[in-house]
């Protein structure tokens, strides 16, 4: 894509990525019931800007910030191969820029700064039904691992 640029997000960011956390809310809404209503906040995104274990990025289209993500490393389970590994999320783009591939140039730049970090592992969580979700992670080259389930009492 021309004129895409991805860079680390900064504090003047802030206002707009407050905008873009209420869209992945509403875009995750219709997929889990067990939602406050609103207003309700998925990330500290003032701590997410400052944290060295994350790496909070933001795609700009001809100097025009569209989109947004993150990479956090996390400790593995005690009983995983691997010590640690990157969690991905955060992971929106503006109505507007949708199917322009700039969601799989964040991954590109969420791996590049994940390897540096020394992790060989990415994750992420999608909702189960959310099938167009899951088909543009499957072409970043995730796959299928677990599946959370849950149930109401009752």
């Amino acid at each position: 894509m021309q004129n895409l640029k991805i860079r680390k997000a900064i504090s003047s960011d802030l206002p707009l990525l407050r905008l873009f956390e209420q869209g992945v809310i509403e875009a995750e809404r219709p997929f889990d019931k067990t939602l406050k209503q609103d207003p309700i906040q998925y990330y500290d995104l003032d701590l997410m800007l400052i944290a060295k274990h994350i790496h909070l990025v933001v795609a700009e289209v001809d100097g025009q910030p569209v989109a947004s993500g993150y990479a956090r490393i996390e400790d593995a389970k005690p009983y995983n191969a691997h010590a640690k590994h990157a969690y991905l999320g955060f992971m929106y783009t503006v109505a507007e820029h949708r199917g322009k591939g700039i969601n799989q140039e964040i991954i590109k730049e969420l791996k590049r700064w994940a390897k540096e970090q020394g992790i060989a592992e990415l994750r992420l969580d999608v909702y189960y039904s959310n099938a167009s979700a899951i088909r543009a992670y499957e072409k970043a080259g995730f796959s299928k691992h677990m599946v959370a389930m849950r149930a109401d009492v009752g």
